[in-house]
């Protein structure tokens, strides 16, 4: 449960998104204390989610086709997730200066981002129910590894944005994007 958690945590810190677009417009207009507020987002979001996640998931634990669609929909997620990671280009971001609330515009926009809704209703939720058949130490391993890769890359992309603005369109960052889209091709095949 430990690679799952790694992998998903990295793809969803360095995929372009909403949060990943706070993070770099945050960190050019504010610097790189913005941009760390923002990557803190998760810490504050995904705790609930997952929560409500795992009480609903619970609940139909008995209801095996259900929870077969679920992980049938979550394998089709992470196949178009990492399909987005393969064909990335880079980042290229437009910045407008203006009042800088870092963190409270962070946990409205991840909030109000359907992507931490699906992925722990489809693929996190379910890993997380299998995963505690097994042991109970397996909810806070597989949550802190995902948070910390999740929080850890964006705290990186915020680092490294406030040092360059090209690092979004290197090489370096479009060829690590493509490598997790083919991890997650993978695990999508696999969850399946």
């Amino acid at each position: 449960f430990l690679l799952p958690a790694i992998v998903f945590g990295l793809t969803a810190g360095l995929s372009p998104g909403p949060l990943m677009t706070l993070v770099i417009s945050e960190t050019l207009q504010h610097g790189r204390n913005a941009g760390f507020k923002v990557a803190l987002a998760p810490i504050f979001t995904d705790v609930p989610i997952l929560l409500i996640a795992m009480f609903v998931l619970t609940q139909i634990s008995n209801l095996n086709y259900i929870l077969g669609a679920i992980s049938i929909l979550g394998a089709f997620f992470i196949a178009y997730l990492g399909y987005e990671s393969i064909t990335a280009k880079g980042i290229e971001v437009n910045i407008k200066k203006g009042q800088s609330n870092s963190l409270k515009k962070a946990i409205i926009t991840n909030f109000l981002n359907p992507h931490p809704y699906i992925f722990f209703f489809s693929i996190g939720g379910p890993i997380i129910v299998k995963a505690l058949a097994t042991s109970f130490l397996s909810l806070p391993i597989f949550f802190l590894s995902f948070m910390v890769c999740l929080v850890g890359s964006k705290l990186v992309i915020a680092f490294f944005v406030n040092k360059s603005r090209s690092f979004l369109s290197s090489k370096t960052y479009v060829y690590t994007i493509k490598l997790l889209g083919i991890v997650l091709l993978i695990f999508a095949f696999n969850f399946l």
